[in-house]
């Protein structure tokens, strides 16, 4: 995970995940995710907690070794695990019932590997299958909190056509300027 110090600690705090869960709930709230869920991207696992309590089936898809082992350690007996790239993902074709990523793309250090992503989780979905997620945006804030981290901020202009490319429709990006942009899109029935 390419985070400095400080956001690692911010990011596994206890006051981090509580915002966390103040402003995911109701978001996922709005949104049915189906049956068998993917999270890309968890890291220190305040989603994960979320999700949990949402969804009937969860697994998560984490890149850093040590993330992965901490939510084994955490989630391991409540979702399934796996460590490896949301660009190269080890799951079959039409896995899930919907694909999920929060505040992590922007972790990703290219477009063409954030555009890997868009295509993985166009393919692991079920036909009619939800893309669902949110990231962050510039700011002074949030460039201070990155200091020394990979980060390559999502361009709200550009994701609809990056998403339809990568083989969405009805995709759905909602911009909060300087705060947060996030996006649904469907795979096609």
């Amino acid at each position: 995970m390419p985070m400095n110090l400080i956001h690692r600690r911010i990011c596994s705090s206890a006051k981090w995940a509580d915002t966390v869960e103040e402003r995911l709930k109701p978001w996922l709230a709005r949104h049915d995710l189906g049956d068998d869920v993917l999270e890309i991207g968890p890291g220190f696992g305040a989603t994960t907690k979320v999700l949990l309590d949402l969804v009937p089936k969860l697994t998560v898809l984490e890149i850093d070794h040590a993330s992965t082992e901490l939510l084994r350690a955490k989630f391991g007996d409540r979702a399934d695990v796996v460590e490896g790239s949301g660009a190269e993902m080890p799951f079959e074709d039409r896995s899930f019932s919907a694909v999920v990523c929060f505040t992590m793309l922007h972790h990703v250090p290219t477009a063409r590997l954030q555009d890997a992503i868009f295509a993985e989780a166009a393919r692991v979905l079920r036909p009619g299958g939800a893309y669902r997620g949110f990231d962050g945006q510039l700011n002074f804030r949030f460039r201070l909190l990155h200091i020394g981290d990979t980060m390559n901020v999502v361009d709200a202009a550009t994701l609809p056509d990056r998403l339809g490319k990568a083989g969405f429709e009805q995709v759905d990006v909602q911009l909060r300027p300087k705060e947060l942009v996030t996006f649904s899109a469907v795979k096609p029935g």
